[in-house]
C-alpha cells in the first residue's frame, strides 16, 4: 500500500471520526445546558411546595447527576461506543454497591421519610432511637441530638423511624404529672385546699384545661394525691420544679407532714412460766 492510499484512508477517518467527536461535543455542551435547567426546574417546585431544604437540595443533585449519567452515555454511543454492555457493566456496579451499602441505604430512605414526613423538626425536643433530647439537625443518613447535659448525640435514621418517636414540642399543652404524699393524721381537706391554693397561685398554670388535685391511692405509710396542672410547653420543667418546691415548704408551714416509708415493730415479753 503506498503512502497516498494510506493517506487517503487517515484522512477518511479523520473525517468521520472528527464528525463524531463535534457530535459528542455538542452533546456534551447542550446536555449539560438542559440538564442544569430541568434541575433548577425541580429545585424551584420543591420549593415551592415547601420541601425541607435538606432533601431539596440531594433530590436536585441526584436529578442533575442521573441526568448527566445519560448525557455520557449519549456522547458515547455518537462515537460508536457500544452502550448497551456499558449500561450494563453500570447496573451491576450499581447493585454490587447497593449490597455492600445495604445499611446506609436504609438510613437514607429512613431520611427521606423523616424529612417528608416531618414528625419532629430542628428545635424539638424528642424521645427517639433510645435517646431523649433537643433535635439540632435531620440528615439525609442521621439525625443530630443534644442531650439535656449537652451531649452531641448521632442516630442512625433507620433506628428512629424503627421505633417509637415521642416529641415534646409538638404541642403547645402540657400535663404536668405530680404525686404528693401526706400522712394517714393528717387532714385529706385541708391537704386537697392547700394544694389547689398553691396551682392558683401560679400564674403559669392554665385555666383551660382545669387542674386536677384528687387522692389516688391509699398506700401502705401515706395518702398519695396526684396533682396535674396544664401548662405551655415551654414552662413545663419549670412550673414542675417550682410546684414541688412549694408544695414542700408550705406543708411545713402549715404542719401537713410528707410521710416516708416506715414500719411499725411492736416487742412482746412473754411472761414467765
Amino acid at each position: 500500500m503506498d503512502m497516498e492510499k494510506i493517506l487517503s484512508i487517515i484522512s477518511d477517518w479523520a473525517v468521520i471520526y472528527a464528525v463524531k467527536i463535534v457530535g459528542a461535543i455538542a452533546i456534551i455542551v447542550i446536555g449539560r445546558i438542559v440538564v442544569g435547567v430541568l434541575s433548577n426546574m425541580v429545585i424551584r417546585l420543591m420549593r415551592k411546595s415547601d420541601t425541607d431544604e435538606t432533601l431539596t437540595k440531594f433530590i436536585g443533585s441526584l436529578v442533575r447527576i442521573t441526568l448527566l449519567v445519560f448525557v455520557f452515555i449519549a456522547a458515547l454511543g455518537t462515537l460508536g461506543v457500544q452502550t448497551t454492555s456499558f449500561v450494563a457493566i453500570i447496573g451491576a456496579a450499581g447493585l454490587a454497591i447497593g449490597f455492600a451499602l445495604q445499611g446506609s441505604l436504609s438510613n437514607f430512605a429512613a431520611g427521606v421519610m423523616l424529612i417528608i414526613f416531618r414528625p419532629f423538626k430542628a428545635g424539638d425536643v424528642v424521645e427517639a432511637g433510645g435517646s431523649t433530647g433537643s433535635v439540632e439537625e435531620v440528615r439525609i443518613f442521621n439525625t443530630i441530638m443534644k442531650t439535656p447535659d449537652n451531649k452531641k448525640v448521632i442516630i442512625p435514621n433507620s433506628k428512629i423511624t424503627g421505633d417509637t418517636i415521642v416529641n415534646y414540642s409538638s404541642k403547645d399543652k402540657r400535663r404536668v404529672d405530680m404525686v404528693f404524699g401526706i400522712g394517714y393524721d393528717d387532714d385529706i381537706r385541708k391537704a386537697k385546699e392547700t394544694l389547689e391554693q398553691i396551682l392558683a397561685s401560679d400564674s403559669r398554670i392554665l385555666k383551660d384545661p382545669e387542674p386536677t388535685v384528687a387522692v389516688s391511692e391509699l398506700a401502705d405509710s401515706s395518702v398519695n394525691f396526684v396533682v396535674r396542672p396544664w401548662v405551655k410547653t415551654e414552662d413545663y420543667w419549670g412550673v414542675f420544679f417550682d410546684i414541688t418546691e412549694k408544695v414542700k415548704l408550705t406543708f411545713d408551714e402549715k404542719g401537713i407532714s410528707i410521710p416516708y416509708p416506715q414500719q411499725d415493730l411492736h416487742l412482746y415479753k412473754e411472761s414467765a412460766a
